[in-house]
């Protein structure tokens, strides 16, 4: 049982962390989305 009840935190914490790392890209494609869109005009 213990193993079990492990496990299914285990995967818990994956989820979590899938789930925060999957808003801090969508955040991060966002905002820098309008930025280089105007950069590498700039540079060229």
């Amino acid at each position: 049982m213990p193993v079990k009840k492990a496990k299914k935190a285990k995967k818990a914490k994956k989820a979590k962390k899938a789930k925060k790392a999957a808003k801090r890209t969508a955040k991060k494609a966002k905002k820098p989305a309008k930025r280089t869109a105007k950069k590498p005009a700039k540079r060229t």
